[in-house]
């Protein structure tokens, strides 16, 4: 899906792949099925609440029912578990994710044990991302990893054998995409660096990259003489910075100064439009496997 100023469009492919779900999604109701997903979010962050919005809005159109706890921010950790325990045991519920970020007082690695491996949508369970990790694909995948994944498999663009190099070492996308893409299976078996804060010769390290990811969170990170020509650059991050064509007021970028990085790239994701719709998508993709597999 190549547009003549190499963008990938993730809007498009993320539309694919929801469009993909209905049939499955009518099957469902005709066995007076309808999936449940429930989202917890704790504290008033205007990036989370405007998250939790976007999944919702594209579980109602696609007929997921869905429900949003907010807790304050003030809530404390067994709150929050006893919460997830009642969900976990209403059989109402297919799918619980929790938005991050949460907290500093409550323990993310915690939360994400306490629910229930097969309602674990995020795929964030230690249980799921174990599997994972020894290739087992058959637990629920972390869905911006997945997302990142068919994204580029749906441009007609191929992880085997590219050397891939990932900026960032998070739970929520690095980790898992660099498992997720050294695996011995189809649409992987790639070359992954994993890249960081304490790495050398960071830049060095970028323009070996057949397909270069940045999920770092720092804004427009990512410069043209980092990339090397022709290579894919998949911008995961996303930031609000000052906007200077409007006093006062902000804008949203990505990882990567996609201006002058652009023009290097052979295929590059925009961003916003890129990475976000598909990680909603798969979102979308796992609530839908979870309502099956429970109520088989």
């Amino acid at each position: 899906m190549k547009t003549p100023c190499n963008l990938i469009d993730g809007r498009a492919i993320a539309a694919q792949v929801l469009e993909s779900l209905r049939p499955r999604l009518d099957r469902l109701r005709a066995r007076g099925v309808q999936p449940g997903l429930v989202f917890v979010r704790v504290g008033e962050d205007p990036a989370s609440r405007v998250y939790v919005e976007r999944k919702e809005k594209t579980a109602a159109e696609l007929g997921i029912r869905s429900l949003t706890h907010v807790l304050p921010e003030s809530a404390s950790e067994e709150s929050l578990l006893a919460l997830l325990d009642r969900l976990n045991a209403d059989a109402a519920w297919h799918g619980i994710l929790v938005q991050a970020p949460l907290p500093r007082h409550i323990r993310a690695e915690r939360v994400y044990a306490a629910i229930r491996p097969d309602k674990d949508v995020d795929g964030f369970h230690p249980m799921n991302m174990g599997r994972l990790l020894i290739g087992d694909l058959g637990g629920f995948i972390p869905c911006t990893p997945a997302g990142i994944q068919e994204l580029l498999v749906r441009a007609g663009l191929s992880w085997e054998g590219a050397h891939v190099v990932i900026l960032g070492r998070g739970n929520i996308v690095g980790k898992p995409l660099a498992a997720l893409l050294c695996q011995k299976a189809p649409r992987a078996n790639a070359t992954v660096t994993l890249c960081h804060s304490g790495t050398r010769d960071l830049p060095e390290h970028c323009r070996r990259a057949d397909i270069l990811v940045a999920a770092l969170g720092v804004p427009e990170y990512v410069k043209a003489f980092m990339v090397r020509p022709g290579a894919v650059v998949v911008d995961v991050g996303v930031s609000r910075v000052p906007d200077p064509t409007r006093p006062g007021a902000t804008r949203l970028v990505g990882d990567v100064a996609f201006a002058e990085v652009q023009p290097v790239a052979g295929w590059i994701t925009p961003n916003p439009g890129g990475v976000g719709p598909m990680t909603i998508a798969m979102l979308m993709q796992n609530t839908v496997r979870a309502a099956e597999q429970l109520t088989a």
